[in-house]
């Protein structure tokens, strides 16, 4: 009841703010007072705009660098690159193909995988008494991805895991 109250109120107040403001819209009187709305009021706010002056067009002079440091920043170019040439290591992705105990079994996959993609560099390891096939160098999943969806008939089961990989100096 109360809301139903307060409402109404409300409703009332934007009416006669409305009502208050549509008066005073801009439209001019006539010499009997009424409005007749077809002149329209214009004011002339030019004298109160700032005015700035125009600057006249001039060329920027040519500033040339002080202090050259390009031989400086070609030493430590060439000690970045020649730390990164000694990195044979990252964190990466490879296709785990076969985990278990079948040596035949894995010979064959392998055999399998390398006739469909030569490419890509397979690594085969033995803990007793399990052997582990592992595929590919990969720096992020999608590559993976692309390699183990042409290899996924073959290998139904196989999964991308992360694991040490190695960095390819032939570039």
């Amino acid at each position: 009841m109360n809301n139903r109250i307060l409402n109404i109120a409300l409703s009332l107040l934007l009416l006669l703010f409305s009502a208050a403001c549509a008066s005073s819209s801009g439209k001019s009187t006539s010499d009997t007072g009424k409005a007749t709305g077809k002149e329209k009021v214009s004011e002339d706010l030019s004298q109160y705009r700032p005015k700035y002056s125009t600057p006249e067009t001039t060329t920027a002079a040519r500033v040339e660098p002080s202090n050259h440091v390009n031989n400086q920043v070609a030493v430590l170019m060439d000690t970045v690159a020649s730390v990164n040439k000694n990195i044979k290591y990252a964190q990466g992705y490879r296709i785990l193909a076969y985990n278990g105990s079948q040596r035949q079994d894995v010979m064959n996959l392998r055999k399998a995988i390398i006739s469909r993609v030569p490419d890509v560099k397979d690594y085969l390891t033995y803990q007793q008494p399990n052997f582990r096939l592992k595929v590919g160098d990969f720096f992020n999943r999608v590559e993976a991805q692309q390699v183990l969806n042409r290899i996924a008939d073959l290998i139904p089961n196989a999964q991308i895991v992360q694991d040490q990989i190695n960095i390819d100096k032939s570039y």
